[in-house]
């Protein structure tokens, strides 16, 4: 009896920051993550309580186990100091209950709150702030703070554009709780459905042994291979991503196998901690579950998420690509040989031992997905999936496997739940204040219609977002804020072509009214200008005229990507780079050495969000998608070459630049001269060809 308790009770005990807590309490814990976990199952099969109500629960509930894996202050916690942080979380939870409860006698009131509501009111607005710098420190709080100060009384003393004249509290109080972009709003049902099934469903995974299997796999593949241990790296951490989809959790699972590997085939520290980083960081932007952040994407484009997620899928491969020419430039730049992994399994015990709970319920999700059924119905379907496939293995799932798997998964939401309802108060601020469509209009004017410049400046302010930010609340700000500007400027690319081709009799009125000066028989250069020199308002209005909904939306996708895959970079940029950090500290290697490789080994990060603006990598078909993909991947090799000072073997000045310039062209994004990134394929292809021939003749 005492061991079976032991074992429901461990996955708490690794969370506490104290040895001191009272086993009834860790005990009660479990069974709320149990409830949380079953709840929220529940109501994506059957929906039973409103949305409203299952956001309020949703934050009650983790309010209350955020107090207990996050205490209030580091260090040793005694229990009474535990308790009476619990009896504060729950007060917090009864009143968010009390506030979904609440919300039809405010209304019968005529929108007036009661001295009970702003109670209520309060205590959840400064619970959910406390929690939020709990799990992530000081910045989204401070954040929080001045965005209701500014949208309450602040506002009114900003000079300039971002004056704001101000609300009443009452106001402020009543959309922080109720407004569709609030505490409980939209942020907050996509926490509460696809980011916490997801998650869910990759505890299953991992606690049926799936981990093990894509680890494994990698290293049956690439294992016995030049440069095999880093190549190992980037497919298990691609693998791994469709699972747990936190660069920093999968730098954890599987650097502790990865990165020794590495060292032992003789990679230096510092490099093998950078593979590691920057693969895993990739984790993040492979389908299906892609992080928190494609399902706000989803949310905020109304794009399904399934169009999303097949989308992603060759840029995120191209990704992977990318970190694995580095690793194989590395190991032909240090003669790094191949490497016997003597404890790799075979393939038919690698199969056996997790083969099953992987691939099936991976490929269930994937079809479902595809086949039109909802993320929320896909993700219990593949939990369900996965007990079932582990009867078929060695490793069947008993009782208290689903039960620690459930419990897992509710406890790898904490963060994520707190983080993402109480950027709700921040985002309901710059959608009440107009925000966002200020700042869309400042990145318009300061990239002066520029496509390319725009980029440069949210990835700038992604970096420094990124430094105080989760991965996901920086997409979620970001998107908020630039994702419409950059469709703009992307739509307008689009628009530029159409006139150039000419309009018809009919759209010649709307043309004229929103560009007088417009003339049939124009060159690009002249339009361009015009568009660049007309209102952004009215621009609006000419691409909903003359461009197609699906390029829109395919502008819409493309904005979005772009901030999605920027907004990651913090994972592997110092100064501050978790994923970079996690990986010094398995591999011995200096943290902000090994965070500047990293960030050298993600290019692709900034690379591939460039095909995104300038090329239909999202859209156009597979066969035109594959084209524009294989073209990337030499423009990749050459850049690589340019910066590592080696191909098959070390080269020269003179060859570097050859690289880099042959690499910039087979990147290069103007229609109208295609033959130059013909020409830099070309020149990859044979300044590679001709090191290896040299290669071979020294050998």
């Amino acid at each position: 009896m005492m061991s079976t308790q032991a074992a429901s009770i461990r996955w708490i005990d690794a969370a506490f920051a104290t040895r001191d807590a009272p086993s009834w309490l860790r005990l009660c814990a479990f069974a709320l993550a149990l409830a949380m976990a079953l709840f929220h199952l529940a109501v994506a099969w059957v929906p039973f309580v409103s949305d409203f109500e299952r956001n309020t629960l949703h934050f009650a509930g983790f309010a209350v186990l955020c107090a207990l894996v996050f205490p209030m202050h580091a260090g040793i916690v005694s229990a009474k100091e535990v308790v009476v942080d619990v009896l504060f979380a729950c007060i917090v939870a009864v009143a968010a209950v009390y506030l979904a409860w609440a919300e039809d006698g405010i209304y019968a009131r005529g929108v007036r709150l009661s001295i009970l509501d702003w109670c209520a009111g309060v205590v959840v607005i400064v619970g959910a702030i406390e929690y939020a710098r709990r799990v992530s420190g000081w910045i989204i709080p401070c954040l929080i703070v001045v965005a209701l100060a500014y949208v309450a009384f602040l506002g009114q003393y900003v000079p300039g554009i971002f004056r704001f004249g101000g609300l009443s509290l009452e106001s402020v109080m009543f959309r922080s709780i109720y407004g569709d972009d609030a505490l409980f709003g939209t942020i907050a049902s996509i926490s509460a459905t696809y980011v916490f099934l997801f998650i869910i469903f990759g505890a299953f995974l991992t606690r049926s042994g799936a981990g093990e299997f894509v680890v494994n796999i990698a290293r049956i593949v690439a294992g016995r291979v030049r440069g095999g241990p880093g190549i190992v790296a980037v497919i298990a951490s691609g693998l791994t991503g469709t699972i747990n989809g936190s660069a920093v959790a999968n730098t954890a699972s599987t650097g502790v196998i990865t990165i020794p590997m590495m060292k032992k085939a003789g990679f230096d520290p510092k490099f093998a901690a950078a593979v590691e980083a920057a693969a895993s960081t990739g984790g993040q932007l492979m389908p299906p579950i892609m992080g928190a952040g494609a399902f706000v994407m989803a949310s905020y484009t109304q794009i399904p998420y399934e169009q999303i997620a097949l989308a992603a899928l060759m840029p995120a491969l191209l990704y992977f690509a990318s970190v694995a020419i580095f690793v194989r430039i590395e190991a032909m730049k240090h003669s790094v040989s191949a490497f016997e992994d003597e404890e790799a399994p075979s393939v038919r015990d690698a199969f056996a031992q997790g083969g099953v709970t992987f691939l099936l319920p991976i490929g269930l999700v994937v079809w479902m997905l595809l086949d039109g059924y909802t993320p929320t119905y896909a993700a219990v379907a593949g939990i369900v999936a996965v007990i079932a496939s582990s009867w078929l293995t060695p490793r069947r799932m008993g009782v208290m496997d689903v039960l620690n798997a459930l419990a897992m998964g509710t406890r790898n939401m904490v963060l994520t739940a707190i983080l993402l309802c109480a950027v709700g108060l921040m985002i309901n601020v710059i959608a009440t204040a107009g925000i966002g469509n200020t700042f869309s209009l400042m990145i318009m004017d300061w990239s002066d219609g520029n496509l390319l410049i725009a980029m440069i400046l949210v990835a700038i302010a992604s970096l420094v977002l990124g430094m105080g930010l989760p991965v996901t609340a920086a997409y979620i700000v970001l998107a908020t804020l630039s994702a419409p500007a950059l469709a703009g400027l992307i739509a307008n690319e689009a628009l530029i072509s159409s006139l150039v081709l000419g309009v018809s009799d009919e759209m010649r009125a709307v043309v004229s009214f929103v560009l007088p000066s417009y003339e049939p028989g124009m060159d690009r250069e002249a339009i361009k200008g015009l568009i660049q020199s007309a209102p952004i308002e009215t621009l609006g209005v000419l691409r909903d005229s003359l461009l197609s909904p699906e390029i829109l939306v395919a502008a819409l996708l493309a904005g979005h990507m772009i901030v999605f895959w920027l907004s990651q970079d913090s994972n592997v940029t110092p100064p501050v780079c978790l994923a970079a950090f996690t990986a010094a500290a398995i591999a011995g290697s200096h943290p902000m050495r090994t965070g500047l490789t990293s960030w050298k080994i993600a290019k692709g990060l900034y690379i591939v969000p460039l095909l995104f603006a300038y090329t239909p990598i999202l859209t156009a078909p597979w066969p035109q998608v594959l084209q524009i993909s294989l073209c990337a991947l030499f423009g990749i090799y050459g850049i690589a070459a340019c910066l590592e000072g080696a191909t098959e073997q070390r080269i020269g000045v003179v060859m570097r630049m050859v690289m880099g310039v042959a690499g910039i062209a087979a990147l290069w994004p103007e229609p109208q001269i295609a033959w130059f990134g013909v020409v830099g394929v070309i020149g990859c292809f044979l300044v590679t060809l001709m090191q290896t021939r040299w290669r071979s003749e020294k050998a």
